[in-house]
C-alpha cells in the first residue's frame, strides 16, 4: 500500500448529484496514509494503539482533502449512543461522547470512524445543513438516525429534501450474530425478522445491518441508498474490527467518513 499517495474516497452517487450546493463528502479508504503495519494505510483512529503522530497526520490528510486544517475536522468519542453533537464556528477540537454530529456553518468537516459498523452522510442541499452519524446495531436500534434527522431539522433542514447514503459496513454475509442478539430486536419491532437469516450456526443467524439501516432512514422520510460496499471482505480498502478479531491480531485501524459546507 503506497504510503505517499493521496486520499481517494469513494462518492455516493446520491449524495454527488448537488450540483451547486457547496458540499463535499468522501468516505475514506486506507489509501493516502502514512501508517505502517496493521495499520497500514488511512487510520484515523484515535482509540487505537497506532503511534498518535501518524494518526494526526492521517486526519490532517482528510482535512486537506477539504482544504481545511486538521483542527477543523470534527470528530466525537463515539459509544454507540443515541446523541447528537451540533457544531458552529465555535468548534475548537472538543470530542465530547456522541455518535453523530450535524452543522450548517461552512467550513467545518464532520467525520464519523467506523471499522465495520455503518457511517452514515446526510445533506440537505436545499437548506445548506450537513451530518454525520455512526450507526452500528446499538446506535440504529436505539435511534441514532432519527436523531441525526431530527437535529438536522434544528438547523433548517426539511426531511423532504434530505438525502443520506449508508458508506461501508459490514455485510449480511460476514455478520453471524447470537440468540440474545436475535431476541433484543424481536422484541422492540417482531418485523425486524426481515434482517435476519439463517446461519449454519443453530440458534444464530446472519444479520442485515445496512437493510436495517437504509429501512429506518427511508421510513424516516429521506431520500436513503447504500453503497453496498462490505469492510469485512475487503481487507485492501477497509479496517474492519470483526476481521481483525478472527485473525487475532491485537488491534484494528478505522476509516473515516465525512462531509463539509466548502467555504466559499
Amino acid at each position: 500500500m503506497p504510503m505517499n499517495a493521496a486520499p481517494e474516497p469513494i462518492e455516493s452517487p446520491l449524495l454527488a448529484d448537488s450540483a451547486g450546493s457547496g458540499i463535499r463528502h468522501g468516505y475514506f479508504t486506507r489509501k493516502g496514509g502514512v501508517s505502517d503495519g496493521i495499520y497500514a494505510g488511512l487510520n484515523v483512529g484515535l482509540g487505537s494503539r497506532d503511534d498518535p503522530e501518524k494518526v494526526r497526520e492521517n486526519r490532517r490528510r482528510v482535512a486537506e482533502w477539504f482544504a481545511q486544517p486538521a483542527r477543523k475536522l470534527a470528530t466525537v468519542h463515539q459509544v454507540h449512543s443515541p446523541d447528537v453533537m451540533v457544531v458552529d464556528a465555535t468548534y475548537n477540537g472538543e470530542r465530547p461522547e456522541a455518535d453523530a454530529l450535524v452543522t450548517a456553518t461552512p467550513g467545518i468537516v464532520l467525520g464519523v470512524l467506523t471499522a465495520d459498523c455503518g457511517p452514515v452522510l446526510f445533506m440537505d442541499p436545499d437548506n445548506g445543513v450537513i451530518g454525520a452519524a455512526h450507526a452500528g446495531w446499538k446506535g440504529a436500534l436505539g435511534g441514532i438516525l432519527e436523531n441525526t434527522i431530527e437535529a438536522m431539522e434544528s438547523l433548517g433542514a426539511r426531511r423532504e429534501t434530505i438525502r443520506a447514503c449508508l458508506g461501508p459496513s459490514i455485510s449480511v454475509r460476514n455478520y453471524e450474530v447470537g440468540p440474545e442478539f436475535i431476541e433484543r430486536f424481536l422484541a422492540q419491532d417482531p418485523t425486524f425478522d426481515a434482517f435476519f437469516s439463517p446461519s449454519e450456526r443453530a440458534g444464530h443467524a446472519m444479520f442485515d445491518l445496512p437493510g436495517l439501516t437504509v429501512r429506518r432512514l427511508a421510513n424516516a422520510g429521506v431520500k436513503a441508498q447504500s453503497l453496498d460496499l462490505c469492510t469485512y471482505a475487503n481487507p485492501q480498502a477497509f479496517y474492519s474490527y470483526r476481521r481483525t478479531t478472527h485473525a487475532g491480531e491485537p488491534d484494528y485501524g478505522r476509516q473515516i467518513s465525512a462531509i463539509a459546507i466548502m467555504e466559499k
